[in-house]
């Protein structure tokens, strides 16, 4: 068999099991796929043989040993995962993982939003909704003009009030993180209770013309905390889902996998969590002019989902530049 025979041939099985193997890096792949993932390993390691022997050097060789390694890496490692580098995580782990759980991100917004749309009409028909969230002393503030966060330099300084809102801050996102083992109703008990909560102190505040500079001293931290609440819940309800819904897959294979994906968005979030910390201690509360403020919150908002979308080399990306390499060898 000549070389270009040999690729034209053999090329289809070899891109097949380049495809399961993404979706075996991703955790998506059910028995029947593993096994036929499993045939197909064989008849790599044979072609690659042939290919090292007849055809050493060229794109085939090339890629064939490439898929061996990976294919053997894949099939043959132990059930315990490495950890990744830090390096990795930044580049590939974090922004792929993210994407995975776009899905349960997508309905963590859609209910978040509904019940902060919940929250703001239920306060402008009934505004004694607001004592849920507010003690009645502070209520008597707005009654005077006064905000809340006014006074809030007054109970320490900026480093310690930084610390204890990126504490509360953590606390937030581990309960909606952990909500995801009560098949999710938690993640959505914290969705339904932050946009209850927002909705109703913005009509609240409107309702005393305070609304504005509530607006102004959210607009530092406020679009990125949103976010990671509910990108955290999303997490949770991943894992929700996943203890739902097994599939044919053992529930215990799936709840591992979906755990140590919503633990590693998780883990990407907190850095950010402290940076609102120093965010809310200091830029928030201070005489910073609005535009400021909001360019300071819609900066490090754009940061957050502009690594969450971080370009990442996927292997299919490789196999077509080989692709285009081998095609150049047979004309």
């Amino acid at each position: 068999m000549d070389y270009r025979r040999f690729a034209e041939l053999r090329s289809p099985l070899w891109d097949e099991l380049e495809q399961g193997l993404v979706r075996a890096r991703e955790g998506r792949l059910d028995y029947h796929a593993l096994e036929r993932l499993s045939l197909l390993y064989r008849q790599l390691l044979h072609d690659h043989s042939i290919a090292r022997v007849r055809f050493a050097g060229t794109g085939v060789a090339r890629r064939l040993q490439r898929l061996v390694i990976e294919a053997t890496h894949q099939l043959q490692r132990d059930s315990g995962e490495d950890l990744p580098t830090l390096s990795r995580f930044v580049r590939r782990v974090f922004p792929a993982t993210f994407r995975r759980l776009h899905p349960e991100i997508g309905v963590a917004i859609a209910v978040f939003c509904a019940a902060t749309l919940l929250g703001a009409a239920l306060a402008a028909v009934e505004p004694a909704v607001a004592t849920i969230f507010l003690p009645q002393g502070t209520i008597d503030d707005l009654d005077r003009g006064v905000l809340w966060t006014d006074a809030i330099l007054e109970h320490g300084s900026s480093s310690m009030i930084s610390s204890g809102i990126a504490l509360n801050n953590l606390k937030v996102l581990f309960m909606a993180f952990a909500g995801g083992a009560l098949a999710g109703v938690g993640a959505l008990f914290v969705l339904l209770v932050n946009g209850l909560m927002l909705g109703s102190l913005l009509i609240t505040t409107a309702h005393h013309g305070l609304a504005g500079r509530l607006g102004e001293f959210i607009a530092a931290h406020g679009p990125l905390e949103l976010s990671l609440i509910m990108i955290s819940a999303g997490a949770g309800l991943h894992v929700g889902r996943e203890l739902v819904f097994a599939g044919d897959l053992p529930r215990a294979d799936r709840l591992r996998r979906a755990g140590r994906d919503a633990f590693i968005v998780l883990l990407g979030c907190v850095p950010f969590i402290l940076l609102l910390g120093v965010v809310e201690g200091y830029v928030s509360p201070s005489d910073l002019p609005l535009a400021y403020k909001l360019a300071i919150g819609l900066s490090i908002e754009a940061v957050f989902l502009g690594w969450t979308f971080f370009p990442v080399a996927e292997p299919e990306a490789r196999a077509a530049g080989e692709s285009a390499v081998l095609a150049g060898e047979m004309r």
